[in-house]
């Protein structure tokens, strides 16, 4: 084509655009504009996208810090017990049961903490009392390969749907900076990187929230979905704490309903907002539906919640309150007393920086009243407009509700008392309102930003940009070990306490390092009674009962004689010597093979070693049904020890190498019928009545064909003023250690 003929088609080219209907020349505008509209979206992506990949990573660095502190600070767990009941339950759903079902095993040995006891049809069935979303969430880790990477995504997206919400009620910069701080909370962290379902309640929270607002401002039906299936599953996992967190969003619908019907009737504008609501309301609605039904299941009454079937007392409202032995009269004015409390405690210890994050927090909220003073006054009602859209006032406002609706619904709740007269809170702070952590992450890092922008504004109207700039950097650097100190201070005390417990529950589970087990059957000791895994967590059967190892509580003779009828495994016994404290002292702890002697009579030898000052020696021989008393002639004494030989038969049990003194019966001490207990109890008195006991129980069944069946070796106590030893008192002297000279050995063997 020449120019010529180019020029020519140009001109006729402008002149039919002249000759246009005006309708094609609006439509080539309405096309650009929409071209234009688009460049503009994608440049405006473009310049989100480095915050995004941001937000992203800090996200991810949230999960990771959580992730390190489970496996760092909590490899054994914590001292609240709850966190295996939550893993216990993981394990079934991993093998898909909801029951737990002990079979032959006597329950009472394997009943897991908190677990609740059911009889269908002669079957004795064992549930969780809690729900099984967070176990499903936990389970998801051991999927993965390790329980604890659960927790750390629980963490990353509750970060990541905090970055959303600081975005959405204040700006993407706000969103950033919301995420250090939520990290910076002790509260978050500890709580986050153990195995309760507060963590994954908030993300689930969290995602109604940021999924709500998203719904709110598109007018978007599916995130109004992903809203209402997010708050359903909340309630589903913990229902009154997905109720508190949700009725400021459940305020602003009925208010988004009422403006919006009064505005204009049944318009466009207000079936919109209707249709959103029901898409948030319906899947909600849902998950009620099948929390009901998962209650029908288990407890066999939809309107009967597992954690009622538990403790029917322990719940909300007022009036006598119990859980286990405990129990309290919960009245308004201690619910007062408490809140009170846990208000102080909250804002002081376990947000970032403590008051100082807290004071940041509340310069974040002045800096939202500030935004919106334009706004307010009685024409803000008339401003609001449903069908536009929710602004960033109405999701700061939402955000600032939760505060008020976490502390004040809480104080209906015992709960909060409880956790303060038994020392968890102390530890892992003021679990039951961790939502509210979600706004004063928000509004601090509002807080934060407020005084930047403040203080560099003032700064560019006194000085140069450059100036302003390098004179902001120096504030910011001089105020960091400000900021670094009221962290530290907040973070140090739980941090230290919890690694303290650490390091002894690292020394009480010892001997388990580097074992493994093929079907074995491990007894532990009950200093809370008869619950598997209260207060040793960490050895757990799994999701049944067919596993490797089997934990079973010690108890009566003829129970543990019937758990190792029941389970034909390779028995073991783990015990400690030491007073247990929650963890607080280390104990002694002990994991011993046990054999099953089986003959005509056992013959045991037990030397024991003379302590220190020691003036005289009596041994006892004791059963049900009664003892003998001995004393120890020159023959069974050397200078540092003394040597008991001693016989257990089908009938009878008595000293072989002793002189007889006396005792309730005869020399012979009578076994019980059926499986029984025989002790052999020797005690050194000193000078001033001073005393030093050894006590050796043996677990005997007489009824075994003629013979008798021995459990070897014996557990074996050593105390002091006193004969009967419990774990508490095998301490001797006043730091733990044995008085001088105290040694045992012993051996068996079968007589045929």
């Amino acid at each position: 084509m020449s120019r010529r003929q180019f020029t020519s088609r140009l001109r006729s080219l402008v002149r039919r655009l002249r000759l246009a209907p005006r309708s094609v020349v609006a439509a080539v505008r309405d096309r650009l504009e929409r071209v234009a509209v688009a460049a503009r979206a994608v440049v405006a992506a473009g310049r989100d996208r480095p915050e995004r990949v941001v937000a992203a990573v800090l996200a991810l660095a949230v999960g990771g810090l959580v992730y390190y502190l489970a496996i760092d600070l909590f490899p054994y767990h914590s001292v609240n017990d709850d966190e295996g009941v939550y893993l216990y339950q993981a394990a079934m759903l991993l093998e898909g049961k909801l029951f737990l079902r002990p079979g032959d095993i006597p329950w009472e040995a394997v009943r897991p903490w908190f677990f609740v006891v059911d009889e269908v049809g002669g079957e004795v069935r064992m549930y969780s009392k809690y729900s099984p979303v967070a176990p499903a969430v936990f389970a998801i880790g051991r999927l993965l390969g390790d329980w604890n990477i659960a927790l750390g995504l629980v963490a990353a997206a509750t970060a990541g749907g905090v970055y959303l919400l600081g975005s959405a009620a204040f700006d993407r910069r706000v969103g950033l900076l919301a995420v250090p701080i939520l990290a910076g909370s002790p509260l978050f962290l500890l709580t986050s990187a153990t195995f309760f379902s507060y963590a994954p309640a908030t993300m689930l929270n969290v995602a109604f929230a940021a999924a709500y607002v998203r719904a709110a401002r598109t007018g978007s039906r599916r995130w109004g979905a992903a809203a209402g299936t997010a708050v359903g599953v909340a309630f589903f996992c913990r229902p009154y704490t997905a109720v508190l967190f949700a009725l400021p969003f459940i305020g602003h619908t009925l208010a988004s309903l009422d403006v919006a019907w009064r505005r204009s009737g049944w318009s466009p504008g207000f079936r919109g907002v209707l249709g959103r609501s029901l898409a948030i309301a319906l899947p909600g609605a849902a998950f009620v539906g099948v929390t009901l039904a998962y209650n029908a299941v288990v407890t066999g009454d939809p309107f009967l919640f597992p954690y009622a079937a538990f403790a029917p007392n322990d719940g909300i409202g007022f009036g006598t309150r119990e859980i286990l032995n405990y129990e309290r009269e919960y009245t308004p004015a201690l619910a007062a007393d408490v809140t009170e409390r846990i208000v102080e405690y909250f804002f002081t210890e376990w947000v970032a920086a403590g008051l100082l994050g807290t004071a940041l927090a509340a310069v974040g909220v002045l800096a939202a009243l500030w935004r919106e003073r334009g706004r307010s006054g009685p024409g803000a009602i008339a401003r609001f407009d449903p069908a536009a859209g929710m602004g960033s006032g109405e999701v700061a406002a939402v955000l600032f509700a939760v505060l008020p609706s976490v502390f004040l619904g809480e104080a209906y709740f015992w709960g909060t008392h409880n956790g303060l007269r038994n020392g968890l809170i102390d530890l892992l702070g003021p679990f039951y309102h961790f939502d509210a952590l979600v706004p004063v992450a928000v509004f601090g890092a509002a807080g934060v930003a407020f005084l930047v922008r403040g203080a560099g504004s003032l700064l560019r109207s006194v000085t140069t940009r450059r100036r302003a700039r390098i004179a902001l950097l120096v504030g910011l650097v001089v105020s960091a070990p400000v900021v670094a100190s009221a962290e530290a201070a907040v973070v140090e005390g739980p941090f230290a306490a919890n690694e303290r417990r650490t390091d002894s529950l690292e020394a009480t589970y010892e001997p388990f390092e580097d074992r493994s087990f093929d079907d074995a059957l491990v007894f532990t000791p009950d200093p809370y009674g008869d619950w598997q895994a209260h207060p040793f967590q960490y050895l757990r059967s799994g999701g049944g009962y067919d596993g490797d190892v089997v934990y079973a509580t010690d108890g009566s003779p003829e129970r543990d004689l019937a758990v190792l009828a029941a389970t034909n495994r390779t028995a073991y016994r783990f015990t400690y010597r030491g007073d247990w404290t929650g963890a607080y002292f280390p104990v002694n702890s002990e994991l011993r093979r046990l054999r099953v002697l089986e003959g005509e009579s056992v013959r045991a030898t037990t030397t024991v070693g003379v302590p220190a000052a020691a003036s005289s020696t009596s041994v006892r021989v004791e059963t049900p049904e009664g003892y003998a008393r001995y004393s120890v002639p020159d023959a069974a004494r050397t200078n540092d020890t003394v040597r008991v030989e001693w016989t257990i038969g089908p009938d009878a049990a008595r000293a072989e190498n002793l002189v007889y003194e006396g005792g309730s019966r005869f020399r012979d001490v009578p076994l019980a019928d059926g499986g029984a207990e025989v002790d052999l109890v020797v005690t050194f008195v000193g000078v001033g009545g001073s005393s030093v006991t050894y006590r050796q129980e043996v677990t005997i069944d007489g009824d075994a064909d003629g013979g008798v069946r021995a459990v070897w070796p014996p557990e074996t106590r050593v105390c002091r003023l006193t004969t009967e030893c419990g774990y508490e008192g095998t301490w001797v002297g006043p730091d733990g250690d044995y008085v001088d000279g105290v040694s045992v050995a012993m051996d068996a063997r079968v007589a045929s």
